[in-house]
Parts: C-alpha cells; structure tokens; sequence
C-alpha cells in the first residue's frame, strides 16, 4: 500500500551498500562471530584537545544556541579562509568565496540541487563516490560516467572525454586525492581538468576531504583557477581533523556560484550549532604537528595493510594518499564482491568490493586505515594462522 506514495525520485536509488551490509555484520556477531571491520571511512582517533575544550566552553555561553546565519558566522569563514592561505597558498574572500556546510556531503546535494535540471548531463568518476550518482538522480540528472583506469594513474582520459557529446553535461565531479583508489593530485591534473571544462562550459567541483592524510603537499584545485573560472572546491574537517561526526565543511570558489548554492542552502537549514563552529575556528588552526602526528598513526597502520595484502597475495599501488587502500584481488576469484565475502567467511573481517563505487571497481576491493593497529594486527595474525 505504501509503495504507491514513493516519490519518483528514489526510483534506482537503492539502499546505500553500507547501510544493509553492515545490518548483516551485526547479526553476525549477534549469532557469535567476532567480525572486524575495516571497511567504513570514519576517523576512530579523537580530535585535537583543545577543539573538544572550546566545544565544552561554548557550552555555556547562552546566546550561542540559537539560529546562527546560513552563511556561518564570520569568524567562521575567516578562519577556512586562513587555512586556504596557510595550508593551499590560495587566497579567497571570505565574504564571498566561503560558504560553511553541515559537513561537505550536505554540499553536494546543495551544488547539485542549486545547478541541475532534470535531465542535464553530470559527468562522475568510475570508480566514484557513490554519493555523486544518487545525488544526481535525486535532482533529476542524468549520470554520466567517465572512467579512471589503473594504467592512467586514476586520472580522467581528457581525450576520450572531448570525443563524448558533451552539449547536455552542466556539472563534472572530481575528487583528489582520489576516493577509493588512492590517486594523488597534480598542479598539471588540476589545470587540464579547469581547461576542459572552461572551454565546454562546465561547472567543475573537486570534492577534496582527503589532502592532508597521506600525502606530503595538500594541494586545492583553486590553486589552478581564476576568480571567473566556474570551478568550486568542497573540503571538510571529517578526514583531516578526526571530526567526522560533528558535521563541519565548507564549499569555495566562484562568488557567483556560491551564491546560489546558498540560496538553496538557506531554504534546507538554519545554520550551524555555534559552539560547534567555535571549536571548528580552534581545530582550523592547529599547527603542522598535528597532521604530522596524524599521518605517522596512518602510516604505521598502511604498513600492517600492505602486509595483509601482501600474505592474501593481493597487490596494490605505493603512490595512494588518504585513509583508504585500493587493492586488485588475486587471480582466481571472478570479482571483487566474491572476494570480499571470502574474507569475510574466512577470516571474519569486512572489506567493501570495488564494484560499489562502479564497475572499473570489479576486480578490486578497498581498505579503510580507520581501525586501530591492535585491530589491523588480529587480522594479520588470522590470516597467518589460516595459512
């Protein structure tokens, strides 16, 4: 009786994969099996003292927990607009070229809500966020897929996307370093991708949480860009600062385009919490030995992973950045998906298959960095075990 009321709009967008697989995950360990999980992207380490001691304060404050400006509060945005400067080199406006976010995934469904119209073209990366394609769907695009292939280093063919009819695409999405395969980004990538689009007359976004984990130089799409190019950036505390949940992004770029982007924004929420910008000012701008003690904890942690991946005879590429591992399955399984339940049946840790994030996924399956070494080596002891 209900299904007659589903909006059309969820027509092919289906569960999300990690929403149902882990459900099955706990009924595992419900019936007694002690299952590892080393799929999900969320940091399990605190984030920096003294951001968690500015939450707490702004706890009292009594004016701080009413409705805050859609926009944030100034001290906000001027402070994103330092990171930029300190940590990209790019300088931005923060009246205008900043637009604080309830986390960056609220961001993109706010740049696609504000730019497409149902039935324009949006190009997505395969493999890809798959958040990229459903959002399209929902505001009533029509995905389509350019792939990135291991022999291009993860990076979009700029020929083969020139032979596409591209009359129709509006928007192109882009995410270096790259979720899930690890591939760095360019000063050369980024200026081929801006000329692309500027002369097709693209919006291009770089969806980009991922530059200070793993990598020696964050680097910003703006970086490459002029103030007139149609070009935003979304980026987020989740990844770099260990604050997932507490939901703090921003999107830069075009003023013009940002203004759109909040008038739809504006229509959807009523601002942030302010103690929680507050701590967000504090968190962006901790000192470089914060993202260096970060990485060494990740560092350690991919060693163990590359074991593992070494001992299950899986190989995998030394460049990647961010907290994932993009890994190739070894001959003898016919995809991604098949393997990941060996493991999971074998030695009782969950993984996710390629083929989630599109079909240039098929043969590979993806390592998140986000469990502790302790974890990482129980893993690494049940596989020795078994061998």
């Amino acid at each position: 009786m209900v299904d007659q009321f589903v909006s059309n709009r969820l027509e092919g967008i289906g569960e999300y994969y990690f929403s149902h697989k882990l459900r099955a995950i706990e009924q595992l360990r419900q019936a007694g099996a002690d299952i590892i999980n080393l799929g999900i992207g969320s940091p399990d380490m605190a984030p920096p003292d003294v951001v968690k001691e500015v939450l707490s304060r702004s706890l009292e404050q009594p004016d701080f927990h009413r409705y805050q400006s859609y926009k944030g509060i100034p001290e906000l945005r001027i402070a994103f607009a330092d990171w930029y400067q300190k940590q990209y080199g790019v300088t931005l406006d923060p009246q205008s070229q900043i637009l604080p976010l309830i986390g960056s995934k609220e961001g993109i469904m706010h740049i696609s809500m504000a730019f497409i119209n149902s039935g324009d073209h949006v190009l997505i990366p395969n493999p890809g966020y798959p958040t990229y394609t459903s959002v399209t769907k929902l505001s009533g695009g029509i995905p389509i897929y350019y792939d990135l292939k291991e022999e291009n280093d993860f990076w979009p063919d700029i020929e083969k996307l020139n032979e596409l009819d591209l009359s129709k695409v509006k928007l192109m999405w882009v995410n270096y370093p790259h979720m899930p395969t690890g591939a760095p980004a360019s000063p050369r990538l980024f200026s081929e991708l801006i000329r692309f689009c500027r002369s097709n007359d693209i919006i291009l976004v770089n969806d980009n949480p991922y530059s200070f984990t793993l990598t020696d130089q964050p680097r910003s799409i703006l970086n490459e860009s002029s103030s007139s190019d149609l070009v935003l950036e979304l980026n987020s505390l989740s990844k770099s600062h260990n604050m997932s949940g507490w939901r703090i992004g921003a999107v830069c770029g075009n003023e013009k385009l940002i203004e759109y982007v909040l008038t739809f924004k504006s229509n959807m929420d009523s601002g942030m919490f302010k103690p929680v910008m507050n701590a967000a000012i504090t968190a962006l701008n901790v000192q470089k030995d914060w993202y260096d003690s970060l990485n060494d904890h990740y560092a350690k942690r991919k060693e163990i992973v590359l074991e593992i991946i070494d001992l299950l005879g899986c190989t995998t590429r030394e460049d990647q950045a961010g907290m994932f591992v993009w890994v190739k399955i070894p001959e003898g399984f016919d995809n991604g998906e098949a393997y990941a339940d060996h493991l999971l049946e074998t030695y009782e840790f969950f993984v996710p298959p390629g083929m989630i994030f599109g079909s240039q996924g098929h043969h590979y399956i993806r390592f998140s960095l986000c469990s502790s070494a302790q974890q990482l080596n129980k893993v690494l002891d049940r596989i020795k075990s078994k061998k």
